[in-house]
């Protein structure tokens, strides 16, 4: 698996659908045939990245769909 934003295999698993980027600091979840893209903020609040990553999702995981 590698990141949607700077294409790091640095993907640590920090729950059962979900992954962060020590490359770029996102935080992405897979569920099924759906994943996610979130920034984490300073409080620790997830920011949905899904439509800018999109395009780049359905390129590098066909089978997968953002949800939104």
């Amino acid at each position: 698996m590698r990141c949607p934003n700077c294409n790091s295999k640095d993907i640590g698993k920090i729950g059962s659908h979900q992954f962060y980027c020590w490359g770029c600091f996102i935080e992405l979840t897979v569920n099924g045939d759906k994943m996610s893209v979130y920034q984490v903020e300073e409080d620790g609040t997830l920011s949905s990245l899904d439509d800018l990553f999109f395009e780049e999702i359905q390129q590098e995981f066909p089978h997968l769909h953002a949800s939104n």
